[in-house]
């Protein structure tokens, strides 16, 4: 990657719904050039996807936590897609040392995230923080400056 193809990243995780030719005025480089480095950045996998990024306490989910897992085995989190697919579990980060997994969640209530807890429980033992906030809720992949 090129500071040209970083500049692009830079431009498109700050607005992903950029035009190719808005894109072009800002990076300088003309629309079709900009079109084929996008297209390789997309076909390589650096850019994943295209994302509207939303607040789940607007979005009627503010009850938020990271939940640490340990289980280890077939009733494992990670080898069970329909956990997975749960609504409330927003990431999951495989991690090293004593726990399997890291789950951020959100839930419509405390209710709710008791009855996931619970149902967690039936595959290991989730241990819970509350996420009181989020100082910085996202950041945009840089450039190392090393």
């Amino acid at each position: 990657m090129d500071a040209m193809d970083w500049a692009l990243l830079a431009e498109l995780q700050a607005d992903a719904r950029l035009s190719y030719s808005e894109l072009s005025r800002r990076v300088h480089l003309s629309a079709p050039a900009v079109a084929e480095r996008v297209r390789r950045l997309e076909e390589s996998g650096v850019i994943t996807g295209y994302h509207a990024m939303v607040d789940p306490t607007l979005a009627g989910r503010p009850v938020h936590a990271m939940i640490k897992m340990s289980c280890y085995g077939p009733l494992c989190v990670l080898r069970d897609e329909s956990v997975l697919a749960w609504p409330e579990i927003l990431r999951v980060e495989r991690v090293t040392g004593d726990t399997c997994c890291l789950l951020r969640i959100a839930t419509t209530s405390m209710a709710g995230f008791e009855a996931l807890i619970d149902r967690l429980a039936q595959h290991g033992q989730p241990s819970s923080t509350m996420i009181l906030s989020s100082p910085v809720p996202w950041r945009a992949l840089a450039p190392d400056p090393g």
